[in-house]
């Protein structure tokens, strides 16, 4: 009875985590000025992946950068070769939430969005949190670390894909 009892709990507590995601502020909390500036500078990044434009995203990103996917981890120049190889397609980041937090000269970022990505010639949809890293050096922002993060919640974008959500990024 006791094994039972305790498997029981071990079970409630493993459902209750499985379910905890971040709590993002919505679109009602007002960013100061250094904060939206990084939430912009965000939102044209997601364009300049899903456009490839590897030459601004160049500008953007550290030279000593680090991107660290579902397959693996890497660092700038490899990240602009996926980008323009097309091994890797950000087609579209659907944001459904972000939040900043600033110390000193740097912003962290966390989006939570689905991907409609093509990865290896493969359309999938995926929920991640991506948590991007910002470094101000002489007045301008730099990409430090991009980061994706499975999300256990369902994908909620749209997608014309016939392809079931794959955690393939």
């Amino acid at each position: 009875m006791k094994t039972i009892f305790t498997a029981l709990i071990l079970l409630l507590t493993g459902v209750q985590l499985s379910n905890a995601q971040a709590k993002l502020p919505n679109s009602a909390t007002t960013a100061t000025k250094e904060e939206q500036e990084i939430l912009d500078l965000s939102k044209t990044k997601w364009t300049w992946m899903s456009d490839k434009n590897v030459e601004s995203l160049n500008g953007l990103f550290a030279e000593n950068c680090v991107f660290v996917h579902m397959g693996g981890s890497w660092g700038k120049t490899q990240e602009l070769n996926t980008i323009k190889g097309g091994m890797i397609w950000y087609k579209k980041a659907e944001v459904y939430g972000a939040s900043v937090n600033i110390f000193g000269n740097t912003a962290i970022l966390l989006n939570d969005i689905d991907l409609l990505a093509v990865v290896g010639g493969n359309e999938v949809t995926h929920a991640f949190m991506v948590t991007e890293v910002y470094i101000k050096e002489n007045g301008k922002w730099k990409m430090g670390s991009l980061t994706f993060s499975t999300l256990l919640r369902p994908v909620k974008m749209k997608s014309n894909s016939t392809q079931p959500a794959q955690p393939q990024h």
